[in-house]
């Protein structure tokens, strides 16, 4: 079959191993292979000169690693591994593909640090769109390098509203020219839930790093990735402020950042997104007054759970800080909270009239002190 060019077996009950022949069809364009029982490793003949531009082999039992030679398919723009059981560091030797679009290598056991190595510097996923690494074992912070060089993510030049495809021909049908389209589709979890994408608008761009191990502070740069929908950095031990630059990312829909360790307050920056749909900041260490207008006066209560310090709607606690209801408890153990604590109840009134009268009553016992007893001070302190 040499001049084959698709071939969808997926979603079947194949078993076995993977033949070895995949790789030497150089006229095939689309390889669907997923939601089988296919076991063993993935096969290393993948051909130099091929026109491969999907390859899907999600949902089976495949382990092993990544083979090296699918940097010969220079055409790919399609790639997914998911749930499988491969065991490999983060392929950033895929970053020489100059088409690779979307890449889903989400649910096996990937590990290391996700970092730039020095010979494959030169290409990095230039035209990278669509990225699923959730479920893995990824470690170290996040790939700071690598979000400062996508720029398909980043560039908001040449949008339009056209699917992504791998495959269209046209035939002739009953005198009438019929066309052939085989696009591209996938399933994300995106706006909290998972979602399947029968057809994929080149506009969109989504970003999965949660349930991994990344630690450190969220890069401003980030706010760069303005093509970006759907952002999840959630189920992490991700530390330190949300970023304010994250405002910058207007075409977002779904922010998930839960399940981390962040601190400080809300960016009131995150009010300019005016298409965010989905927010989730629960179970974090967040302080201070939730934003309020816009699409955070649609959030329920369920987007800030776990962190006890936040305040306002569309919570119960008030941001009143000077009621005493509303404040923290003094600490046990710190006689200095404990005393902060005391003067914090003094109404700023009461404070502020003290002041006064004890200025006015100085002025005038002086005033009388230094009437009276001119001589006396003049002799005393040399004033002639």
């Amino acid at each position: 079959m040499t001049s084959l060019q698709v071939l969808d077996l997926s979603h079947n009950n194949l078993s076995g191993m993977m033949l070895q022949c995949f790789g030497n069809l150089s006229s095939m364009l689309v390889l669907n292979l997923e939601g089988n029982n296919l076991h063993g490793p993935i096969p290393e003949t993948w051909e130099t000169g091929n026109k491969l531009k999907e390859i899907k082999m999600g949902q089976n039992n495949l382990h092993g690693r990544l083979p090296r030679s699918l940097g010969n398919c220079k055409m790919l723009e399609f790639l997914d591994f998911g749930k499988n059981k491969i065991k490999d560091t983060f392929p950033s030797w895929l970053g020489a593909l100059l088409e690779l679009r979307i890449l889903i290598l989400r649910s096996n056991r990937f590990y290391g640090t996700i970092s730039i190595r020095v010979p494959e510097t030169n290409f990095l996923f230039p035209k990278l769109r669509i990225i699923d690494l959730s479920n893995n074992g990824f470690v170290g912070t996040l790939p700071i390098d690598f979000f400062a060089r996508w720029n398909a993510m980043a560039n908001l030049d040449g949008e339009n509203a056209t699917y992504l495809q791998a495959y269209k021909r046209h035939f002739v049908y009953n005198l009438l020219i019929v066309p052939f389209v085989f696009p591209y589709s996938m399933t994300i979890t995106t706006k909290g839930q998972k979602r399947e994408y029968p057809k994929i608008l080149e506009v969109f761009s989504a970003m999965d790093l949660s349930c991994n191990k990344f630690d450190g502070e969220i890069p401003e740069v980030v706010g760069n990735l303005k093509r970006l929908q759907s952002l999840n950095l959630s189920n992490n031990i991700l530390v330190g402020p949300i970023p304010t630059t994250l405002g910058y990312l207007a075409n977002l829909e779904a922010l998930d950042l839960s399940q981390n360790k962040l601190t400080g307050r809300i960016p009131t920056q995150l009010t300019w997104l005016n298409f965010l749909e989905v927010f989730n900041v629960s179970h974090n260490h967040l302080t201070g007054p939730i934003p309020k207008g816009q699409q955070f006066d649609t959030f329920e209560n369920s987007s800030f759970d776990g962190n006890s310090r936040l305040c306002g709607m569309p919570l119960s606690r008030k941001c009143d800080y000077y009621n005493s209801e509303n404040l923290p408890p003094p600490s046990s153990t710190s006689k200095g909270n404990e005393d902060s604590g005391l003067l914090a109840k003094f109404d700023w009134k009461l404070v502020l009239l003290g002041y006064g009268c004890g200025f006015l009553i100085g002025v005038v016992i002086g005033n009388i002190v230094f009437t009276r007893k001119c001589e006396w001070f003049m002799k005393t302190f040399r004033i002639w």
